[in-house]
């Protein structure tokens, strides 16, 4: 301690009176004790030594060395025009690729439509899947309200309607007894009379008098079958002939509000039921949902086509889609009766797992 005090130019009776502020029995004043603490601090350095300080600070002397080794970082001219070249090469191969690739499905579509045309004939519809060893018993599609035609012709109500006329029309002719279209608007809901008559027209192009009987149904909504509909079975004894019996095509309307709306609802009713006591908790399980969802929307169908260039559902009822097969067509833009066939092929060549 008398080493540091000595090192320091304190004398032990100056650092006793520093700290109990008393020598001599009388109190320091304030400017006895700053002079024996400036004793032993630094001199104040001056401006001009601050200068030479600053300069030669370890941070300024660092950001020479900083920059140029950026400098030595950046590529020289000669990398750079070689980045360009390789990306423009390669920008080249991809869009020569993917136009390659559109011209030929366009022209595969093109020869498969002069191949395989309907001309408004079910026996033509018959003859083209007659190979076939499986075809969807619950078929759905899923169409567009377009405001503009974009060259395609089915704009508006009218264009929305027609394709439904052919795509019902096509189904009857392939067999298949159910068909489901999904419009995420649901305007449809709101003509089903009118729809009804506009595909009892369409039949009775492609079939003549003998068309098969429809029904127009949506969910929530009464089915709409009115009476002028021809019946399901003739009687032989009436007619004479067992052949006049006529298959029967459903049609059934879906919209957004099938989808998620729907499972909240019953979502809702079955937690009410079970709070009364009306139901057990434990009975409520995937069976019963499905069963109540059935009744409420629709069966699971077989096969989903959508008729636009990517996969987009656009709220499609999710319950439904479990087990479904969905097919699109890259480059295909509008409803035709390509994709329409292409998919019952699809279908027929597709391997069901069911989870195993």
């Amino acid at each position: 301690m008398t080493a540091a005090m000595a090192s320091t130019g304190i004398t032990p009776r100056e650092s006793v009176a520093f700290r109990r502020g008393k020598v001599d029995g009388r109190e320091l004043s304030v400017k006895e004790r700053e002079d024996m603490v400036k004793r032993i601090l630094p001199d104040e350095p001056s401006e001009s030594s601050d200068v030479p300080s600053r300069s030669s600070s370890p941070l300024k002397s660092k950001r020479p060395r900083q920059k140029m080794e950026q400098r030595k970082r950046k590529p020289g001219l000669i990398k750079q025009i070689l980045y360009i070249v390789i990306h423009a090469v390669v920008s080249f191969l991809f869009s020569v690729f993917f136009r390659f690739r559109r011209s030929y499905r366009l022209v595969k579509s093109r020869v498969v439509a002069v191949l395989y045309h309907h001309h408004r004939t079910p026996e033509f519809i018959q003859r083209d899947i007659k190979q076939l060893e499986r075809l969807p018993k619950h078929l759905s599609v899923i169409l567009d309200f377009n405001e503009s035609d974009e060259d395609q012709g089915d704009a508006g109500l009218e264009g929305l309607l027609n394709n439904v006329c052919e795509i019902a029309a096509w189904t009857a002719s392939a067999g298949i007894p159910l068909l489901s279209v999904y419009e995420q608007t649901g305007v449809l809901k709101n003509y089903i009379p009118q729809t009804h008559q506009s595909i009892t027209a369409t039949l009775e192009t492609y079939f003549g008098p003998r068309k098969p009987t429809l029904s127009v149904r949506a969910p929530h909504l009464q089915s709409y079958s009115p009476p002028l509909t021809p019946p399901r079975s003739s009687s032989p004894e009436r007619n004479g002939d067992p052949k006049e019996e006529r298959p029967h095509l459903t049609v059934l309307l879906l919209s957004a509000n099938d989808g998620r709306n729907t499972m909240v609802d019953l979502t809702k009713t079955l937690t009410e039921m079970a709070q009364n006591g009306a139901l057990q908790s434990k009975q409520i399980d995937s069976n019963l949902i499905d069963a109540e969802l059935r009744d409420a929307v629709s069966t699971e169908p077989d096969l989903l086509v959508l008729f636009s260039p990517t996969v987009t559902l656009k709220g499609y009822p999710p319950w439904q889609l479990r087990l479904t097969e969905i097919f699109h067509l890259p480059d295909n833009k509008g409803v035709n009766y390509q994709a329409f066939l292409r998919a019952l092929y699809k279908f027929a060549k597709a391997e069901m797992r069911l989870g195993r």
